[in-house]
């Protein structure tokens, strides 16, 4: 036995403030004047010269790797060239810290769950000009860059949209001279590296850290300590009542700072990302008495914290996982901030340093936990603390389903975050009785309105928090916006109408055009200059060479060469040969049943039960090579049988010799930014096709379009902003618009009656339910009960206007010219779209803040 019992699920401990960090090795700047001439200088570069990068590398690879170059593995060559690389960025990084913090400036707060980053080194030595220094160099080392590059592995910090459009924010951030810190989890294993067992998806540890990452900075001597659990009580205050929390247990917050460096601009932001640590890893008398796996039991549980991102939540323990991920990070990222201001800092000016963008529902815990930290730790009045917190906060709505708007339910955040739950209670009472007071009699309206929703269960409604706290509320798309305020949070916008406002979506044309497509790029700078790079809207300047036929040719080689890249990409990756000659119809994004990948494949599925049936022939199709990428949460049931649908199909029809080669499907695991970055250049035909109402905006659109595809889909999400702007004859507009949809669903949407009244969908899903695809005659059962009966995104109401018009792009694509120029078109129509442009919108519409010149 032992007086002090190992932290487990059910009983954790506090460790004591003795046992915390000492002041000492809190300290900041040295302990007296230094005297020596190279300490009172700016920290250096190393020379922008092939001498100078060889003597940094040899530097790294000798005394950080410690090998010798005869003797160095890859690996040690990769992480010897990113620490030097790094190295040229340290000082700028330095130099952005120190002029932020004499500057005082406003920063951005970006509080996000993911951050789906890519890889790092091509970027760095885009921001700091060295790739042909570095070409060179390691060429006179006997190194191949290309070789290194290839040895990064992807940082497992995102899924999906919501994690790359926060990489491209802050990018642009950078890049714009605004002071930012991205602020999110460091997750040990990731989401999970998608692997395929004949045909279903199987999860595997992402094991992303397991050789080292160079690009991280580990702070453990600036851990923030997180408490969870246990009771509130209520004490005397010279007068005073207050409330204090009496923790149960906590952790310790370990921050691992990523360099953000802007373009060509010198300026070099921080990514800071915390790791979950037990205050007391290890008790030595346990592990004495022989018990070795209850002595490092707090580690574990600790740990957990930031092991995955998004942990299965089917069950209550997942659910927790959760909710202890959300409020970790935030308690960390508002407790950095706030440490780091001067000891003399009136906090009441708060929002002149910082304006936290709670990115989704995920941080919306922060508005609670800056409350506690006022009225509670620092003793301020409610409707002080209150005031300040209203400022200090700014939401981004990203979805429209219901059930992405998360509810956390009573029970649990009481008995994970007591004080909390008794904050948001108070909150949630003023804010009725203002709602009472501006709608008199109208009591539904006050309980729709409420915080706390009472069915199915008494729960937290994150959303509706996060639009009471917030400065701004804002969607992602035009139609977004528009439906957000209309059906989402309507009884809010009628509130407030000022509160609400649109930033559509961008990408950073960095590293989504620049450096995912260099042949484009080159052909882009050699017709307009290189400013594009940062000024996006110039593309407009490409219009006039749609009509240049040498312009359209330079086009086509280009796109040309992003097939072969990708052809020997996927050769290599995933054994997958792509046949040569064939339009590339792209659809890749988070599996989920509204984004209707499952309306793509019966596509192919059909045009293959007409050869079979001898509808047509083969030599009727267009050669065409279908490439899907996509995850499914490993608990989406429907997301994993549509999966195994695809693979299976692709497997059927790749192998039939009636198609002639001129049919095929591929889908190659684990699709990520890096196979992002080879595979939409090479995209011919981008599918966006959600049913209408239910996509907030999408970004992977934007991307295909700026890299010379075009887009089949509906009027959704920023497709819709798309098509206003590359025109209706350069995008394949099909099935209903929003409008349409609500009036089918009013109507009582029937899809049993569409199947036996279309004799094409019928052949299609009976070909499905034949068992052709699967030796089990029973695969697909899930999938096709669920369309016939249920069909909850109406893929059948758009199956027949989704089918003539991929008929359209067959016919547009056998007109080469015509195909080219409008491909062009959408390239220099789509300017508008760079992230940079929402950045200015943030900064003028919700942030009010700009660059620090």
């Amino acid at each position: 036995m032992t007086d002090n019992p190992i932290p487990t699920p059910d009983a954790p401990t506090v460790v004591p403030a003795d046992e915390s960090p000492t002041t000492e090795s809190h300290r900041r700047g040295p302990a007296f004047k230094p005297t020596h001439p190279v300490a009172l200088a700016p920290v250096g570069s190393p020379p922008h010269s092939v001498d100078g990068f060889v003597r940094e590398f040899l530097h790294e690879l000798n005394t950080t790797q410690g090998v010798a170059l005869s003797r160095s593995s890859v690996n040690d060559q990769y992480l010897a060239l990113a620490t030097t690389v790094r190295n040229y960025l340290m000082a700028r990084w330095l130099e952005t810290g120190r002029k932020t913090h004499e500057a005082q400036a406003k920063t951005i707060g970006y509080l996000s769950a993911e951050y789906l980053l890519g890889r790092q080194l091509g970027n760095a030595l885009l921001a700091t000009q060295l790739n042909d220094i570095a070409e060179k160099g390691l060429a006179a080392c006997g190194l191949d860059l290309a070789t290194l590059r290839s040895q990064e592995v992807e940082p497992g910090l995102g899924n999906g949209g919501l994690g790359r459009l926060a990489a491209c924010f802050i990018d642009s951030l950078a890049t714009m001279n605004v002071p930012c810190i991205g602020y999110g989890i460091r997750y040990e294993y990731g989401i999970f590296r998608q692997t395929f067992v004949d045909g279903r998806q199987v999860e595997q540890p992402d094991t992303w850290l397991s050789l080292g990452s160079p690009w991280e900075f580990p702070h453990p001597e600036s851990a923030v300590q997180v408490d969870f659990a246990g009771h509130t009580e209520t004490y005397d205050d010279h007068g005073v009542t207050r409330s204090r929390w009496i923790p149960e247990w906590n952790v310790l917050g370990v921050p691992y700072n990523y360099m953000v460096p802007g373009y060509l601009n010198g300026r070099v932001n921080t990514l800071r990302l915390w790791s979950a640590q037990a205050t007391k890893a290890f008790d030595l008398q346990i592990f004495n008495a022989g018990d070795y796996a209850s002595a490092v039991r707090a580690q574990t549980f600790a740990e957990n914290i930031s092991k995955v991102l998004y942990p299965e939540d089917s069950t209550p323990q997942g659910k927790e996982l959760r909710l202890q991920q959300q409020y970790f990070f935030v308690a960390c990222s508002l407790r950095d901030f706030i440490n780091e201001l001067d000891p003399d800092f009136d906090l009441h000016k708060l929002p002149e340093r910082i304006i936290y963008q709670l990115n989704d529902t995920h941080p919306v815990i922060a508005v609670p936990e800056l409350m506690r930290i006022l009225v509670d730790e620092k003793k301020w009045e409610w409707d002080e603390a209150w005031e300040v917190t209203k400022q200090c906060f700014a939401y981004t709505c990203h979805t429209l389903l219901p059930e992405a708007l998360e509810v956390w339910p009573v029970s649990l955040l009481g008995r994970l975050l007591p004080r909390h739950l008794e904050i948001i209670y108070r909150i949630n009472d003023e804010f009725l009785a203002e709602v009472r007071e501006a709608f008199p009699g109208d009591e539904l309206r006050a309980r729709r309105m409420s915080i706390i929703a009472e069915y199915p269960e008494r729960g937290v409604r994150m959303a509706y928090l996060a639009t009471i706290a917030g400065t701004k509320v804002n969607g992602v798309a035009a139609l977004h916006s528009q439906l957000l305020r209309d059906k989402v949070l309507p009884d809010f916008s009628e509130m407030w109408p000022d509160k609400f406002t649109n930033v559509t979506n961008g990408i950073t044309p960095r590293r989504f055009i620049r450096m995912a497509n260099p042949k484009l790029s080159e052909l882009v700078t050699d017709a307009i200059g290189s400013g594009w790079v940062t000024d996006l809207e110039r593309l407009q300047e490409l219009e006039p060479y749609a009509d240049d036929e040498d312009f359209r040719e330079g086009f086509r080689k280009a796109k040309a060469w992003n097939k072969e890249r990708l052809a020997n990409l996927l050769v290599q990756r995933d054994g997958i040969s792509l046949p040569p000659g064939h339009l590339v119809d792209v659809m890749v994004k988070r599996l989920h049943e509204y984004k209707r990948q499952s309306l793509k494949i019966m596509h192919v599925i059909s045009l293959y039960e007409q050869v079979l049936s001898g509808k047509i022939t083969a030599s009727d199709i267009t050669p065409r090579t279908v490439v899907f990428g996509a995850k499914a949460a490993p608990g989406y049931k429907m997301a994993k049988d549509t999966i195994y649908l695809i693979n299976a199909v692709a497997k059927t029809v790749n192998a039939d010799p009636r198609l002639e080669g001129r049919l095929t499907v591929a889908f190659p695991a684990n699709y990520n930014v890096t196979l992002a970055e080879k595979l939409i250049p090479a995209a011919d035909l981008s599918e966006q096709i959600s049913l209408a109402g239910m996509e907030a905006s999408g970004t992977g659109n934007m991307k295909f379009a700026l890299n010379g595809a075009l887009t089949i889909g509906t009027d959704d999400g920023a497709n819709v902003e798309i098509r206003e702007l590359v025109g209706d004859e350069n995008f394949f507009l099909f099935g209903m618009r929003e409008p349409e949809v609500a009036a089918l669903a009013a109507s009582g949407y029937n899809p049993g009656s569409l199947y036996a009244n279309n004799p094409q969908l019928k052949a299609t899903i009976d070909l499905i339910a034949s068992g052709v695809f699967s030796s089990d005659p029973h695969a697909f059962d899930g999938i096709v009960g669920n369309l016939l009966h249920q069909d909850r995104f109406m893929v059948f109401a758009d199956f027949d206007s989704y089918m003539a018009e991929q008929a359209e792009v067959e016919r547009a694509y056998a007109d080469e010219d015509r195909w080219t120029r409008s491909a062009i078109l959408n390239v220099a129509r789509c300017g508008f779209f760079s992230s940079d442009r929402a950045m200015r919108d943030y900064l003028k519409r919700i942030w009010h803040t700009g660059p620090l010149l």
